[in-house]
């Protein structure tokens, strides 16, 4: 393996799920401010938005947001058309 090619703040990271609490350990060059500690030994934060432990494709849990609001839509919409014709 070629020496050096590596960035030098590639270190351990806790990647954290906002919306689960779930974190994940891993090697990354991400910047942050903010530290954690698990299991006894202080590494650096970095919460992300959604992960493999809340999207919907890995955990089988799909969720609509106002899906109501969308069909009144349409069919507003489409009266519309019908009312052009």
């Amino acid at each position: 393996m070629k020496a050096d090619i590596h960035p030098k703040n590639y270190r351990q990271v806790v990647f954290q799920d906002a919306s689960s609490g779930t974190q994940f350990i891993m090697g990354s060059t991400v910047d942050t401010d903010e530290t954690v500690t698990v299991n006894g030994t202080t590494y650096p934060l970095y919460i992300v938005e959604i992960s493999s432990a809340s999207h919907p494709f890995y955990t089988g849990k799909q969720t609509t947001m106002d899906r109501a609001g969308r069909v009144d839509r349409f069919k507003k919409r489409t009266a519309a058309r019908v009312k052009k014709s």
